[in-house]
């Protein structure tokens, strides 16, 4: 009922050898105010404490299962991840995320000591999804909850919208994340904004590779991320790789957005995946702690959302090489370290 699907069949046929612009040199002009709380230095994620913010989380599926959400955030904490994404709704396809609820759910994040990438489902795989909403109206969304999330910037992402576009109308990327970008800058919201890539996420038409520089320097804050999920195009070390250098190259940041060990579009190798963020210092969150259906149940990490039990692909995500055990770190804002 709730599965993450994706249409697959895509290959990574043009990964190998791309690369970014480098970075422009910085031009004269007015001074724009610091966003506030987490922010984007030189291609990093930094706290306002100045260090470093590698985000080792899960993804977390709120909207569907409400019910589940406290303990596992509870849960999702006591295996070491510093950060949980969670699935959150417009009302568009499920039961709207209200602001109260929202609010309640970054307050238990910060009661775990989790850092919180919100981001809206309904946007999945527009306009190829009948059902899937534009970024405009995920835009529209966040304006109607700001009161949940103002102030918090130290301990909330905003990432805007799931796998914006599929497979077709995907060129209208670009422009769409612009102006949805525009809208919350110009409603204030100065959080760290997250955006994800289209064609389900995979981004094999290299939209967003190829105008990530347009869509940074949009943002008058430059407190950008880019998002990247990584499935079945993402099938061998070399394209994990060449995909993440590009804009480590660039100077533009990037994290993993989603992820898993086997897809239906592909085999992904989780491997590379997680040795690659690892190696370049970048950050991923896997998908999913639990409730997954529809013929990916194998991406659930816990078994009916009990972390006593932990599937196969919940072992290797947590407790296998490079994965949270052994390379998360406690967000300063809580540790203080």
């Amino acid at each position: 009922m709730n599965a993450k699907t994706r249409i697959g069949g895509i290959v990574a046929a043009g990964l190998l050898g791309a690369s970014l612009a480098a970075p422009p040199a910085l031009a004269e002009g007015p001074v724009v105010p610091a966003a506030t709380g987490l922010t984007v230095q030189d291609g990093r994620l930094v706290e306002s404490t100045g260090s470093d913010l590698v985000l080792r989380g899960v993804n977390l599926p709120h909207a569907w299962f409400p019910g589940e959400t406290s303990e596992s955030l509870a849960a999702i904490k006591a295996e070491g991840a510093n950060s949980v994404r969670v699935v959150l709704s417009s009302g568009d396809q499920w039961e709207e995320t209200s602001a109260a609820e929202l609010s309640g759910i970054v307050e238990e994040c910060k009661a775990n000591r989790l850092i919180c990438v919100l981001e809206v489902h309904d946007t999945t795989g527009y306009p190829e999804a009948s059902a899937a909403v534009s970024l405009e109206r995920a835009a529209e969304y966040w304006l109607s909850v700001r009161s949940a999330v103002v102030g918090q910037e130290d301990y909330v992402v905003v990432n805007i919208g799931n796998e914006p576009y599929g497979n077709t109308g995907y060129e209208e990327w670009t422009r769409a994340t612009i102006d949805a970008v525009g809208t919350l800058r110009g409603a204030g919201f100065e959080h760290t904004l997250l955006v994800d890539a289209p064609n389900w996420g995979q981004d094999w038409s290299f939209t967003m590779r190829d105008t990530a520089r347009e869509v940074y320097d949009a943002d008058p804050t430059g407190n950008l991320v880019f998002s990247i999920h990584m499935y079945g195009v993402f099938t061998g070390e070399s394209v994990v790789r060449s995909y993440l250098t590009g804009f480590v190259g660039a100077g533009l940041p990037i994290v993993v957005g989603e992820f898993g060990h086997d897809h239906s579009d592909g085999n992904p190798d989780e491997d590379a995946i997680m040795s690659v963020t690892r190696e370049l210092g970048l950050g991923y969150l896997g998908w999913s702690w639990s409730g997954n259906s529809g013929g990916v149940e194998y991406l659930d990490m816990v078994n009916g959302f009990d972390p006593a039990s932990l599937t196969p692909w919940g072992e290797r995500f947590l407790n296998g090489p490079d994965g949270i055990g052994e390379t998360s770190e406690e967000a300063t804002i809580y540790s203080g370290a």
